[in-house]
């Protein structure tokens, strides 16, 4: 969010919404995630929030080659990646568990 506000800031209106959304999507999937009613659904929300995650990262990717705001974008793609690595291993276990 800290980054967004970063980005309206220097007048980047269009991508940074997009950030905004997927960004903050994969927060609130892990948390429906948690609340979810079968093993199945549980799998269903997080494999949401990887996708999301991934998305997430295209859109800094973007930020980053295009120079539309000149910022440095290294840590946060590195953050992301954990993330997408973290989420990954938690689809992938609970496909497993559902075999």
């Amino acid at each position: 969010m800290e980054l967004y506000k970063q980005l309206l800031k220097q007048k980047e209106y269009v991508v940074s919404k997009q950030l905004l959304r997927s960004g903050t999507s994969i927060g609130a999937n892990v948390q429906e995630a948690t609340a979810a009613i079968s093993k199945k659904d549980f799998t269903a929300k997080m494999s949401i929030s990887s996708k999301e995650a991934r998305e997430t990262k295209y859109w800094l990717q973007l930020l980053d080659r295009s120079k539309l705001v000149d910022l440095d974008y290294s840590k946060l793609i590195d953050d992301v990646d954990q993330l997408i690595n973290i989420l990954t291993a938690i689809v992938k276990s609970s496909q497993n568990n559902d075999l």
